[in-house]
């Protein structure tokens, strides 16, 4: 992925949306300490508390482990099918376990599913050890890649969540984190975040998301819980094409954070309606390019860009395309070229910038030379 695209999609995510005070849904109270709710396609945050204050996330970490984990097997450095070895330190590691034994060799495929779905932390020492050499050097690739993702207020010291006094995140940070492992690999998501149980060494164990079991369109994502941390769930429903998430963290029990993230998630379903302002592939705008081979070029979102809006106010939405004072060529797929303006009843409803959705060269040096012309009468 190019770093144009890079920082387009982390500013999707951190560029805020704003409603006016008086049509702006107000957000149930939830018993947590702190919690967001955001629209996935477009980054846009619905409801927040506490969202930037830093918290020990326990086992919500091992959200980075298996994004880590899944860019290895994308960039052919592990396989599913490979064996890892189980090292003494992995095999002695507390908290929740798949039980893997020491000296031992397992699969990818399973270390996969014991750390998602069991948490178990022994899988995931394993899984850092493979690929870093360390269990350090794994947390040092976690730093780096939250600081790649735009998570500002993390700090990562192992790949586990076990308590560490500077092991620490936010509920914005967790969504954006959460966020982008659906977007960079949906087929794994997919494929391990629903599953309800798994078995090895004989041993089954059920997933500890209370909500795949009660709301069939909720497909994951991630359970957390230490003493300091209390009880945690970062959740997500995919209902009617329309993807929310809800990050929830310090509750008092079990039950209370699936009933919170449940009361959260549908509430963004009532609360809001979804407006698909640009299916995939339609252009918001073709800027003029300057001393490119082509003179336009198509600018838009790389996914279909769905807004939520208060329910009944989809027809209030406006929005405008805000084209470069000069884009000049070359430009790159993915670079910024522009930003969407939105408003809603006349009041301004969040900007996120668009993308070029095709590469542009230099034009030859008669196409640059009539263009500068051209520029010194603009």
């Amino acid at each position: 992925m190019s770093l144009h695209r890079i920082l387009a999609l982390a500013l999707c995510l951190l560029l805020p949306t704003f409603a006016s005070a008086n049509v702006a849904p107000v957000p149930p109270n939830l018993a947590a300490n702190a919690w967001l709710l955001i629209e996935v396609s477009s980054g846009q945050t619905l409801a927040a508390e506490k969202a930037d204050q830093r918290l020990e996330p326990a086992s919500l970490t091992k959200l980075m482990t298996a994004y880590l984990s899944f860019a290895a097997l994308r960039d052919n450095k592990l396989k599913l099918t490979q064996t890892l070895p189980v090292s003494e330190k992995a095999w002695r590691t507390g908290g929740s376990k798949m039980f893997v034994k020491v000296d031992t060799q397992v699969a990818v495929d399973d270390l996969l599913k014991g750390m998602i779905v069991q948490s178990g932390n022994d899988a995931c020492v394993v899984l850092a050890e493979g690929i870093a050499g360390s269990e350090e050097n794994f947390a040092q690739m976690m730093n780096r890649e939250a600081k790649r993702l735009g998570m500002k207020n993390t700090h990562f010291r192992n790949s586990t969540g076990l308590p560490d006094p500077q092991h620490v995140t936010t509920a914005r940070d967790l969504a954006t984190l959460a966020t982008a492992l659906i977007r960079d690999f949906p087929t794994e998501y997919q494929k391990y975040y629903s599953l309800k149980e798994f078995r090895y060494a004989n041993i089954s164990q059920p997933n500890r998301n209370r909500l795949l079991w009660t709301d069939p369109t909720v497909d994951g994502v991630k359970t957390g819980h230490t003493d300091a941390a209390g009880y945690c769930l970062i959740s997500s429903a995919l209902r009617e094409q329309r993807r929310l998430l809800a990050v929830v963290l310090g509750t008092s029990s079990d039950k209370a954070r699936a009933t919170e993230s449940a009361k959260l998630l549908n509430w963004g379903y009532i609360a809001y309606d979804a407006v698909n302002l640009y299916p995939q592939g339609r252009p918001v705008g073709t800027p003029r390019v300057w001393k490119g081979s082509k003179n336009q070029v198509a600018a838009g979102f790389d996914q279909a860009f769905t807004i939520a809006v208060p329910k009944g106010m989809g027809d209030q939405l406006k929005a405008e395309y805000i084209a470069p004072a000069r884009l000049m060529a070359p430009v790159k797929k993915g670079q910024i070229v522009g930003s969407l303006k939105l408003t809603l009843a006349g009041q301004p409803y969040g900007e996120y910038p668009v993308s070029a959705q095709a590469d542009v060269p230099l034009a030859g040096a008669f196409g640059r030379a009539v263009d500068t012309v051209k520029l010194w009468f603009k």
